[in-house]
This record gives C-alpha cells, structure tokens and sequence, in this order.
C-alpha cells in the first residue's frame, strides 16, 4: 500500500511539472516553434554591417609587415614578417577638432563613469598649449588661441589629444551609437577602437605590399611636382606642400582603399604598446603587442613637422600614452562581423 502511495504521488508530481514546463514553453510548441530546436526567438534585428560614418571597408588580406626600405635608423626593430588581417572598418581621414568637438560637448552632460574609465574630465579637452611647449623659441600664440576653438579650424585633425583620451572617445562612440540602434531593436555593432599597430599598416599600404608609401611609389612628389603628402621635406621648409602645420583633412590624394592622411599631417596613434623587439614576439594572425605597464605607446604615419622616413608605412615610433603633442592625433576603427570579399563588404 505504501509503495502505491509513492508512485501515485511520483506520477501527480510529474503531471504536474510537465503541465508547468508547458506553461512556460519548456517543452516544446510553447512559442510557437512546433517543439523544434529552431533557435532562440526574441532576437535583436541584424541584416549585416552597416558602414558606420565616416569610414570605409578594409578587407581581410595577407601582407608582410615591416620596414619597405632601407631602415637609416640602423635600429633593426622592424624587420618583415607575413602576418593576415581580418576584415574592419577605418577612419577614413583623422578624427578632426570638430568631430572631436562633438565627443567634449557630450561629455560634459555624461556620467564619465559610463564608459568604464577612471579619468579625470578635464583630461578629455585638447591640449591647447602643446603649439608653445612642444618648440623652443616659437611663436605658438596664434595656433594655441585658434587651432581647437575656431570654425575656420573645424576641418584639421584634432592633437593634443593623448593616448588615453583617444580611447576614451572611441569608448563614448560606441555607446553613443549603439545606443541609438538598440533604441530601434537592432544590435549593436562591434566597438569602435584604435587601430592595432599591423591592421594601421596593413592599411596605409593600401593593397600594395611592401609599398614604400601609402601611395605606392618610392618618390614624395608626383610627376607635376607636387607634394604627396603634408610633412617637412628639408630643414627649414615646412610650406612646400601648401600649409606650414597641419592641412584640412582630404587635402592631399587617398590611398587605394580610400584612406588620407596615413602620411603626414599628424602621426596617429595605435592601441599596441611599444617594444622594440614586438614584431617576431606577436602572432602572425590580427597581432598586437599588450602591455598594461608599459607606457610607450605606438604611433605611426609622420607629421607635418616630420621628415619623409617618418612617413614611410614600415616606419615604427612611438609616444608616452599620457603625451600631448601638436603633431599626434588619431582615427578609429571597428571590427567586421562577417566574411569580407574584395573591398566590397
């Protein structure tokens, strides 16, 4: 009798579970799936990347990474190495001051504690004072009233900005975009950040591996003469390419993917931290060098006030990540989600 009694109880215990799982969808048919594993519904709508502002797409590819000519530093830190780059998004010109503008502005209103970062918020203004202290004996007064704050300078790539700073608009990016698009029931989009030190070079070179430029040619002029780039050609000459500091962006040719400026004007900088011996230490597929306790960080391109090697797209440099310089700015880039094909995403 008593063993009736338990597996009476057992079988109400069990109808009555399975008549709760059924209420709850648990087994099957409940959300309208026929009691197929069909996937999880209820899901973000996703119909592939969209091409966020401002940038273009830059394929996956395979390219040897490293100095494209003779390295006159004699520094051997940057010998070639085949590595491949997955598919992202890019900047497709540097961040300009009012672009940047934008970033300050919200700021101001947000909780910085939203992006993840202990940063101080005054931190986040450029630096108005590096056209003085970055050159002994120079009149900086007009570029440190004007460069940032004036419309006319709207268009020229934002510096003074450091490292840190840097990341922490490409963090404000990502949310602020991404939280329109989940307003609108789509997922959000990888993350805006900076460029590892080999998708920057990868980039610059545009398709032509072991292109000396991101143009391709060996040469700094074109065949009319003109200046390919906005950097110092000889001791002295700084207005041979038409500006005496930076120049508007999409001022000079792009590169084959539709990249500017990855010579000259400003250097830009990268998310690698720098170490002279990092090349044969990375993988050979996406590398970048992390290193939390190291503050050299990589920069790359040249500048304005830059000779040409500095432009060449092998050449490695770097900056302490909480530098502020006249001739350092950056761009972003996003990861894509998906198989790239060609340069047509």
């Amino acid at each position: 009798m008593n063993n009736y009694r338990v597996m009476f109880k057992h079988a109400v215990y069990m109808i009555a579970l399975s008549l709760a799982f059924q209420s709850c969808g648990l087994l099957g048919g409940g959300r309208g799936d026929q009691g197929e594993n069909i996937g999880a519904m209820d899901r973000p709508t996703w119909t592939g990347m969209p091409i966020p502002y401002g940038m273009v797409p830059i394929p996956a590819g395979t390219f040897h990474m490293g100095q494209a000519d003779e390295d006159v530093a004699a520094t051997q830190m940057n010998f070639n190495k085949q590595v491949t780059i997955g598919p992202f998004y890019m900047d497709d010109a540097e961040i300009t001051n009012n672009r940047y503008r934008q970033f300050v502005e919200n700021m101001e209103i947000d909780s910085i504690q939203v992006y993840g970062e202990d940063f101080i918020k005054s931190k986040i203004y450029p630096d108005t004072t590096v056209w003085m202290k970055d050159f002994a004996h120079h009149m900086g007064d007009p570029m440190v009233s004007y460069y940032y704050q004036h419309p006319a300078f709207d268009n020229y790539p934002v510096v003074g900005v450091s490292w840190e700073a840097a990341r922490l608009f490409a963090a404000w990016r990502t949310n602020y975009l991404n939280d329109f698009r989940e307003s609108r029931g789509e997922a959000g989009l990888p993350n805006f950040r900076l460029p590892s030190e080999a998708e920057w070079e990868y980039a610059a070179r545009g398709g032509r591996d072991m292109a000396k430029y991101p143009w391709g040619g060996p040469y700094i002029r074109n065949a009319k003469g003109c200046m390919l780039a906005n950097f110092k050609p000889g001791r002295g000459n700084y207005y041979d390419d038409g500006f005496a500091y930076t120049a508007p962006v999409y001022s000079f040719f792009s590169n084959d993917w539709g990249l500017y400026d990855m010579a000259g004007n400003v250097s830009e900088w990268c998310e690698d931290a720098f170490n002279p011996a990092s090349v044969p230490l990375v993988w050979d597929l996406n590398p970048t060098y992390f290193d939390e306790n190291e503050p050299r960080k990589v920069i790359r391109g040249g500048s304005w006030k830059d000779v040409a090697y500095y432009l060449e797209t092998g050449t490695r440099t770097y900056e302490y990540k909480d530098s502020t310089r006249a001739f350092i700015g950056f761009r972003c880039v996003m990861t894509h989600l998906g198989r790239s094909s060609g340069t047509e995403f």
